[in-house]
């Protein structure tokens, strides 16, 4: 088996593919383009898109040329997989900063100095906005039968369950696959990968372009990943795990690394750090937290950096000592200027991500801790006087959530 293909089933990444049989022997015989596509409904990407981005640096290990598809066409019309209803249609000046946010992003995780390998960045929107409906119609829809888009799982599924699905958005596959036909003529692009949600959408490209110019292409699909909790990849009991510091600061996204339940950890070593199986099948043997630090070490350096990693690193060691005054965690800062006779109630400010009677439930369970003080009055009262000790105050969530109140 072709070595790029024996790691990406080694790391836990496969899922299926076209022909891998063919694709095995074609990554023997020369260095190919592959392509990700990533819509741009969001000015970063979340942790959910982390296993798609490893995936074309393992590209890239291996010698082959990433290419980076920014939906800025597509975007517009809304990817209907995996969907309840229609996403939210952005204005276009939003989206076009989406993109830029985003490519910035990318940049982090992939080698952009080795021409050989360094990433083609492309937005569909260059090849979309001037389509002609009829000619499209007359020389790509006529590869499309309405049976078998019927049957994709992506549409499938909200019509069992009675969800509306917009011309739009039917349309979205069609699109998808007219993508990779343009970069299989545009950059002799041989391979897409994605989710197995999008093997529909994948397959639909594949097929189009062997109609199209008879020409062999390959599509790959990775596991959808879930937490052991069940939960999506991605999210969190407190929203997304974003990969911008802007959104997501560099000490939580340690943090949610270190704190993954221990069921996830030597998957999460192989998926998502570049260190060796045989280096993981060492760290195997380590201690549970000391392999959940290496995880948190690993995973942050690539989008952050070394320094960025060690340094909460440090933080967290710090902080999470009943003694700590809590100086060098991150902040939130809260206005307090505008309520009356310079107090606020503790339940009003603690954590916007959380609910009021959620954080009512963590009080009466003696789960908050205010300057290493458990509270467990939820009319606590944060006052300036509380507040100008320190000039910040130390609010600890649990045993893994840690920052501080500035005003």
């Amino acid at each position: 088996m072709n070595e790029f293909l024996k790691e990406f089933k080694d790391r836990g990444y496969f899922y299926q593919c076209t022909d891998e049989k063919a694709l095995s022997k074609k990554l023997s015989e020369e260095s190919i383009k592959g392509y990700i596509g990533f819509d741009c409904t969001a000015q970063s990407l979340h942790v959910g898109s982390l296993l798609q981005i490893m995936c074309l640096r393992l590209m890239q290990k291996h010698g082959h040329k990433p290419i980076v598809l920014l939906g800025g066409g597509t975007t517009r019309i809304g990817d209907p997989s995996g969907k309840d209803k229609t996403r939210k249609i952005l204005e276009e000046n939003e989206i076009e900063k989406n993109i830029k946010s985003i490519e910035s992003i990318l940049k982090k995780f992939l080698e952009t100095e080795d021409e050989k390998v360094a990433p083609i960045f492309v937005n569909n929107y260059t090849w979309l906005k001037n389509l002609n409906y009829i000619s499209f119609l007359r020389d790509i829809g006529k590869h499309f039968t309405i049976n078998k888009m019927l049957s994709f799982d992506s549409v499938k599924l909200r019509l069992e369950r009675e969800q509306s699905l917009s011309y739009m958005e039917f349309n979205y596959m069609i699109l998808q696959a007219y993508d990779f036909l343009e970069l299989n003529k545009k950059e002799n692009c041989l391979l897409q990968i994605g989710g197995s949600d999008q093997w529909g959408n994948i397959v639909n490209g594949v097929e189009l372009i062997k109609r199209y110019s008879s020409n062999e292409v390959y599509g790959l699909t990775t596991e959808l990943i879930t937490l052991a909790s069940g939960a999506k990849m991605g999210k969190s009991e407190s929203g997304a795990i974003w990969l911008d510091k802007k959104l997501y600061s560099v000490f939580d996204y340690w943090q949610f690394w270190r704190n993954v339940d221990d069921k996830d950890v030597l998957k999460f070593l192989k998926m998502f750090t570049d260190l060796n199986l045989s280096e993981i099948e060492i760290i195997s043997n380590h201690d549970i937290n000391e392999q959940k630090i290496i995880l948190a070490n690993k995973a942050t350096s690539i989008l952050h950096g070394a320094n960025e990693a060690t340094k909460a690193e440090e933080i967290a060691k710090n902080s999470f000592s009943e003694n700590s005054s809590g100086e060098n965690l991150p902040s939130t800062k809260v206005d307090i200027s505008n309520i009356g006779n310079d107090v606020v109630n503790l339940v009003s400010i603690i954590d916007k991500n959380l609910s009021k009677s959620e954080i009512r439930r963590l009080i009466k369970s003696n789960g908050i801790k205010i300057n290493n003080e458990t509270i467990s009055d939820d009319k606590f009262i944060i006052s300036n006087e509380l507040m100008k000790r320190n000039n910040f105050i130390k609010v600890s969530i649990g045993k893994k959530k840690h920052y501080k109140i500035v005003t």
